[in-house]
């Protein structure tokens, strides 16, 4: 299976001023080493202060690595590129464009012709469902609609990797729920290579085919869990039924509890 993305021994620290130490170093990640393989769905899960955005955000290009390597289909990642899109815990849409063309600015920056442009947004507003909303502006959507518009967005310049960082952690339960099928169906059509991170245990296990568990204090790499569910999977209030759903939910807990250290 061909890998997407690599990342190999990432460590990053950042200055912090306190009272008591004054200004220091802070490590926040240290020797995180993962791969993405194409067409998988894999998810980063921690506690709070592991570094998981800190990690998406080296992987996009907007903060640098003290050390380690990564790379998307083997070239190295030293700036923010087309090869990887980004959907945010907030949809961030241009208040003044509508759907259609929040879903276009992205290939109207790369220069794409206006009518081609437009028929890539309108067909990816029809993947999210949204078929009926390309003339709404942002205020008159809801905020799943808005998530969605921001996926088609993300989706338009067709990248090599789709990082989400909780994008449905700001939602209702309900709309969040309907969300995840939703992604499901749409990697089941475009088998779009993704890494997802999350706090939600559930949704982890419910949209991965591995789970990459971080430990804090620095952020480390504790373990990578095989999702044993097959695709296309029963919706998640069934499989949470599930023996199998139920022991990997307590392991994942347990590793995310522990509270000692990375080793140095």
């Amino acid at each position: 299976m061909k890998q997407k993305l690599v990342v190999k021994g990432v460590s990053k620290s950042f200055r912090v001023q306190s009272a008591t130490e004054g200004a220091h170093l802070l490590q926040v990640l240290r020797a995180v080493s993962f791969d993405v393989n194409e067409g998988e769905i894999i998810s980063l899960i921690g506690e709070s202060g592991c570094g998981k955005t800190t990690l998406l955000r080296i992987i996009q290009g907007l903060n640098h690595l003290d050390s380690g390597q990564i790379a998307v289909d083997g070239t190295p990642v030293t700036k923010p590129g087309r090869d990887r899109g980004f959907v945010f815990q907030h949809a961030t849409l241009l208040p003044w464009r509508s759907a259609l063309h929040n879903v276009a600015f992205g290939l109207e920056i790369q220069g794409l012709d206006r009518d081609e442009r437009l028929r890539v947004a309108r067909s990816l507003l029809d993947l999210v469902g949204l078929k009926g909303f390309v003339d709404r502006y942002p205020h008159q959507l809801s905020g799943g609609m808005q998530q969605r518009v921001g996926l088609a967005r993300a989706l338009a310049i067709n990248p090599a990797i789709l990082l989400m960082d909780e994008p449905f952690s700001a939602l209702d339960a309900q709309t969040r729920e309907v969300l995840q099928r939703e992604l499901m169906r749409i990697h089941g059509e475009t088998r779009q290579t993704i890494l997802f991170v999350t706090h939600d245990l559930d949704e982890a296990i419910y949209l991965s085919d591995r789970v990459v568990v971080l430990g804090a204090n620095p952020g480390h790499v504790r373990e990578i869990i095989e999702i044993p569910f097959s695709r296309p999977r029963a919706e998640l209030p069934l499989l949470r039924g599930e023996q199998a759903f139920q022991q990997i939910r307590v392991r994942m807990w347990n590793l995310i509890r522990r509270s000692e250290p990375a080793a140095a």
